[in-house]
Parts: C-alpha cells; structure tokens; sequence
C-alpha cells in the first residue's frame, strides 16, 4: 500500500512541514488531517522559507492536490489570509490544487476569545494554548452545535444553529464577566468571509475514495506530536484532538486500510512549547545552546521551546501506541558541537523503575530520567546527504536510538534545506 501517514513523535515541532515536502515529490495528494492554525509549518526550499499552519506542506510543490479534512478546525479568517500570504511568494492556490472538507468545523471569533480567557482565569493551572480557539471549536464539534464550512454555502439557513450556537457561548462569557454576542454579528461576519472559502469546498471523502481506486499516492500530514494526542498524550497538557496515525482515517474519511506506512518524527533531542510534563528537560547551559543552534521557537507563536535529551521511553511509547514503522530523525546536526550526549532509557519514580510514561498528572510530574551516556562527535553533520558521510560516533547514536525505541530510523535529515536528507528505505516502497 502506498499511502503514507506522517506524524510527530514527541512533543510536536519535529520538523513535519519539511519531511512532507520532501515525501510529497513521491505523493499525487497531501491531506492535513487534525488540528488547527496552531500547528505551524516551516520550508526551506531553494533557500526561500514559507510559513504554513493551516495549508498542507505540499501546497508549495507544483501539480499536487492538498486537502484539508474533516479532521480539522478550519479558522477560514486564518485560511484566506495564509492562502493571499503564500500566493505572494509566487506559490499557486486556487480550488484547482487546494480542497477543503465541507464537513469540517470552523473556529470562529468567539472560540479564540473563550479560549484566551479561560487561560487568563486558570492562573497557575493553564493548559498553555495557543489562544487560537482550537479546544473551543473542538466543544462544540463534540457538542454538536458547531459550524461547519459547509454551512457557508446555506447561510440563510443558519439561524437556528446560530441561536444553540449561542446559547451556549453567552452562557459562558456571562460566567467570565464578558457581554454576550449578538447573532447579526457573527451571521455578518460568517457572511464577509464565506465567498473566500466557498470556492475550495468539497467533499473530500469521495475525492480520496476515487483517488484511491485510480491508483494514486496519499500522503497524510498530521499536526502536533503524538504525546499531545487527547487521549495517548501527557493530559491534561494535550490539544484537543487525536494526533496519532489512526487519525488520519477518521479525519480525511478514508478506511483505515487504505493506510500503509505510519512515518514517525522525532528530533534527535526533544523539546516542548508551554506547560507540562518533560522529564529530560535541561535548565543549563547545554539546553540553552540546543534551543539556540536549533532556532527553537514557534513558528506561529514565536514561543521559546522548553530543550532536552532524547527520551527513548517517550518514543518507544508512541512507536507502540500509534504503529509507527519507521522513524525521520531530524536535527541531527544541532547536536554537533556537543563532547557527550545523554539518552533516557527510564524513569525513577520514588524508587521504582519504570520503562513507560505513567498516566498520572502527578506522577508524571515527579518522574525522574535514567540516562545513558555517550560520546559526542564534535564535527558537522550539516548538509550530509549521504550514511556514509556522517561520522562514526553519530551513527553509533542513530543505532542506538533505534535499539532503544524498537523502530528503525528510516530517513534522517540534516538541515532545514528540502534536499539535505539521507533516505535509508523509502516508506512509499513498502
């Protein structure tokens, strides 16, 4: 089976964006399946960098299809100005080459406001959210009062899901001191931006269904990392959806079989933006220089990225919950100045030995790592676009990693640049 499902390993922020490009060459359609515009992309190509969050990263290859699912929330204020945005740096998006699921939920205006000032009233309990309205719009897809983009196309009809719609919103910004929001308003503002958006609306589970019976190559690019997932991830520091490989059927509304490959990212070290749980997170000097030769910080909200060691534990985890076949390791040559590199390979949780992540919040918070020792390579990585090339005591690090997660390291990259990438098995052969 050729179609592909790429998706984060740890945290998120492992470098999809650029994997996707790359991968996208062997693929017809890239389909984005959970998440929102708080999922930021970022490709080099050619030295020019483009900035996604909602768009699928194949959008920028000439003669592709990107999809956006039924998975996603779609911020359609967000879409049409990240579409005008790629378009003026000479990228071509039209409904020719850019379909979006007309059973996706929106994010609308009051769901960044809800979400914003729930973080404001948790004080020291914040989730750490981006304030984009992803979790509310998620509530309310769950809750069955949601607008949908198909909803743009009948907006005469709307006023009944608007009043429960509201219903429920004003309910709540009554509860947080706020004034309620009239339904003239948001119909008005739903009516200025749906002619944007209409144009790209389709029904995406037919259009994958006949793809798929022509033949044709399906990549599917998810958001987020694995241990953000709502239900497998560190709760409650997770985003409101599932971002495990599974996903990607049940977002795009493709059967699960017609998935092949699971392609797993992680970074050859780990990082995490906003609260939670890190077990080998480093407040010195090693982590300061990781977060600064890696540029670790968000690509939509600029936040700094909490750095760490490689958490072998985290990632066997996922590569067993989420079925994951290979790994990309990315960010290889962040770690090339360093003399000795450590590896978690458990935990210590008041005495006890543990090879998994608890699923307590407080236990969670109290684990401590076990780390492996091993001798850094001091040489540049950068650029290397051959195994052979690398230097021994960096291929004693891959092997290793790929020992301790129970999962071969199938591509490997080393820069930001679309072709510095050593392919050691190509998932679309499997």
């Amino acid at each position: 089976m050729a179609n592909v499902v790429v998706m984060g390993a740890q945290w998120g922020d492992e470098g999809k964006g650029k994997i996707v490009d790359w991968l996208s060459e062997r693929a017809d359609i890239i389909v984005r399946f959970q998440g929102g515009h708080n999922a930021g992309h970022t490709l080099v190509i050619n030295g020019v960098t483009y900035k996604l969050a909602l768009l699928p990263s194949g959008v920028v290859r000439p003669g592709k299809l990107s999809v956006i699912g039924n998975g996603v929330v779609v911020d359609p204020w967000h879409l049409a100005k990240e579409i005008e945005g790629i378009k003026a740096q000479g990228v071509h998006v039209g409904p020719d080459n850019l379909k979006v699921a007309e059973n996706a939920t929106l994010i609308l205006p009051l769901h960044r406001e809800l979400d914003q000032l729930r973080e404001e009233a948790a004080g020291g309990q914040k989730i750490g959210t981006t304030g984009r309205g992803i979790g509310p719009a998620y509530e309310d897809k769950v809750g069955r009062r949601a607008i949908r983009v198909q909803d743009l196309r009948n907006l005469q009809n709307l006023g009944p899901k608007i009043d429960r719609l509201l219903v429920h919103h004003n309910a709540l910004r009554r509860g947080l001191g706020q004034p309620e929001i009239a339904k003239d308003v948001l119909t008005a503002e739903l009516t200025a931006i749906a002619p944007s958006i209409i144009p790209y609306i389709d029904t995406v589970w037919a259009l994958l269904d006949d793809a798929r019976q022509k033949g044709k190559r399906i990549l599917f690019e998810g958001a987020q990392g694995a241990l953000l997932d709502i239900d497998h991830g560190t709760y409650p520091y997770v985003t409101s959806s599932n971002t495990i490989a599974a996903q990607a059927a049940a977002g795009s509304g493709i059967g699960p079989r017609a998935i092949g490959t699971v392609l797993g990212l992680a970074k050859a070290y780990t990082t995490r933006v906003g609260s939670g749980p890190f077990p080998t997170e480093l407040h010195d000097e090693i982590g300061e220089l990781i977060g600064t030769r890696g540029k670790e910080f968000g690509t939509n909200t600029g936040r700094r990225r909490r750095c760490g060691w490689f958490d072998a534990v985290l990632v066997r985890q996922v590569v067993k919950v989420a079925g994951i076949d290979g790994i990309a390791l990315t960010k290889l040559d962040i770690l090339d100045p360093l003399a000795e590199l450590k590896i978690c390979v458990g935990y210590d949780l008041d005495g006890r030995k543990y090879d998994r992540l608890p699923a307590g919040m407080n236990e969670q918070a109290r684990v401590k790592p076990i780390y492996e020792t091993m001798p850094g390579w001091q040489s540049s990585t950068a650029g290397k676009r051959s195994w052979g090339d690398l230097p021994a005591a960096a291929i004693k690090y891959v092997k290793r990693i790929e020992e301790l997660i129970g999962c071969p390291v199938t591509l490997l990259s080393t820069s930001p640049e679309r072709d510095d990438t050593i392919l050691m098995r190509d998932p679309f052969a499997d």
